[in-house]
């Protein structure tokens, strides 16, 4: 092998052996949420509470999207984000430890995290495949469990999804005219034609011979 093959060779393989890792660890930690935008603004959040268990200080919420906007938003791109939850004070950080009052939280049934840490849930799908402007979308149900039994706290949601593109316009085929043996006009006077070498051939101003001769390509 010559040399300068095999130095190349060589740094392939060190350069191979360097990025897996990095591009492995990226992945390892991408979520979805991260290729989305936050839609706030544009999609306001539906919350309403459906139901109380004191003795396990659980709470379990509706949360639906509605899109305020004149955009269509892909529907397989929609995500529930619980973003923060706050105390009766308005506070989203504990006062001794200034840890996020989220973090003493237990979420059931989140599909997954952001990479800063905060659940996240699919919105189901509807009739619609799309949230189209000025409708609401299926509910979440999400399930939040306080760890503390702190008696009032708020939780907070965003959406995050991606603009559905508009469909491109349809190229608008230039009109092709009629083919000869489409167009009436042409008919009507092959049909004459006809009719008058018919008329010949019976006066005997041509005969058939004299006709195949003139018919050939």
């Amino acid at each position: 092998m010559p040399r300068s093959l095999r130095r190349l060779t060589l740094i392939a393989g060190c350069w191979a052996a360097f990025i897996t890792p990095i591009i492995a660890s990226s992945l390892a930690v991408a979520s979805p949420i991260d290729q989305l935008s936050d839609l706030t603004g544009r999609v306001s959040v539906v919350v309403t509470l459906k139901g109380r268990d004191n003795f396990n200080s659980e709470y379990r919420y509706d949360v639906s999207a509605k899109n305020l906007s004149s955009e269509t938003f892909a529907g397989d791109s929609l995500y529930i984000v619980l973003d923060k939850v706050t105390n009766i004070g308005g506070e989203e950080r504990e006062n001794l430890n200034s840890d996020p009052i989220l973090s003493r939280m237990d979420v059931l049934g989140q599909e997954g995290e952001t990479s800063d840490g905060k659940p996240y849930f699919r919105i189901p799908p509807g009739a619609n495949p799309d949230l189209v402007p000025y409708s609401q979308s299926l509910p979440v149900s999400i399930r939040l469990r306080n760890k503390d039994y702190m008696i009032v706290f708020t939780p907070s949601f965003k959406v995050y999804g991606a603009r559905r593109p508009p469909p491109e316009p349809k190229q608008q085929s230039q009109a092709q005219p009629p083919s000869p043996s489409t167009n009436p006009r042409h008919q009507a006077q092959e049909r004459q034609t006809d009719k008058l070498i018919q008329l010949l051939l019976k006066k005997g101003v041509i005969t058939e011979e004299e006709w195949r001769k003139a018919n050939q390509p």
